[in-house]
């Protein structure tokens, strides 16, 4: 399947519900209620709803859009505030490091996983480090997925501390030779204090090591919790200065609007997004097929 094609059948749930405001109608100030509606429910926020619907009520006036037409002036619409976040995770260091990080159930270990196949098809050395050491299933989870993506795994001892084990790790990858090293961390509730202070620590432990590092880190985010997703994002940005963002769980999800969202207040780049549990279901970010396929728009 194309990327296109891919991220279409990813999005359906919420397309469907956007879609169907136009069958069998004009575009009438009913129809456009509904459309207002059906775009709030899929958590794209008001503000960003209000001044879509604004341009469209202008664009449309006086004329007689057909649904198609609609449509495809939504994709548009949405394409181009997606456009500004639209943004490909560059591996320009040698190592590459990355921090990735999240709340629980987030999907953080299965992203790792996935990023190591995606970069080691790509001819990269891949290093993961689980640094989630206070679940023995997390290691164990990322360890499988190392094995069977064929990248290199480092791992610390049961509830040792996170910070010693990015430590010894980013030491082990270094003398290996890795081109990138993905480390895994604890899933942390944005409103624990203490967890969030141990990303800091985190950070300045693998600075002695790296000190322009790291270099990417990735916040993940559950697109099935909607608007918490915001508060999430707001909170790990002030605390662990995030650099871009992954999206997971679209496709089991009516709300793929957050992303759009999402851009609208953060502004930070959308570099992966999971539309499935396979391993080539996390896809790099395309706005404008991420547009058509949320409105649901027969092309990009």
């Amino acid at each position: 399947m194309s990327l296109f094609s891919k991220i279409t059948a990813g999005l359906r749930k919420t397309s469907q519900a956007v879609s169907e405001v136009f069958i069998g109608r004009t575009l009438d100030a009913a129809t456009l209620e509904d459309l207002h509606d059906a775009l709030i429910m899929t958590d794209m926020g008001s503000a960003t709803v209000r001044d879509v619907m604004t341009q469209l009520e202008e664009a449309s006036r006086g004329k007689a859009f057909s649904d198609d037409q609609a449509k495809a002036w939504l994709a548009e619409a949405v394409s181009r505030k997606l456009s500004k976040v639209s943004s490909t995770m560059e591996v320009a260091q040698n190592p590459c490091i990355v921090l990735v990080i999240g709340v629980n159930g987030n999907g953080k270990t299965t992203t790792i996983g996935k990023l190591s196949a995606r970069f080691k098809a790509q001819g990269k050395h891949v290093g993961v480090i689980a640094a989630d050491t206070f679940r023995a299933a997390a290691v164990e989870q990322l360890a499988q997925w190392a094995a069977r993506a064929q990248v290199t795994f480092y791992s610390g001892d049961t509830n040792a501390d996170p910070a010693s084990v990015v430590f010894s790790g980013l030491e082990k990858a270094r003398e290996d030779g890795c081109d990138l090293v993905l480390i895994d961390t604890a899933g942390r509730l944005h409103t624990k204090q203490n967890l969030m202070d141990e990303l800091s620590k985190i950070r300045r432990v693998i600075q002695k090591i790296h000190a322009d590092a790291p270099h990417h880190t990735l916040l993940v985010l559950d697109a099935t919790t909607g608007q918490n997703a915001l508060a999430q994002a707001k909170a790990f940005y002030d605390a662990a200065g995030i650099t871009g963002l992954v999206i997971t769980k679209l496709d089991g999800t009516a709300k793929a609007g957050v992303v759009v969202a999402l851009a609208e207040q953060f502004s930070l780049p959308v570099h992966f997004i999971g539309v499935g549990e396979g391993l080539d279901d996390l896809l790099s970010f395309d706005a404008q097929a991420f547009a058509a396929g949320l409105v649901g728009t027969d092309a990009a």
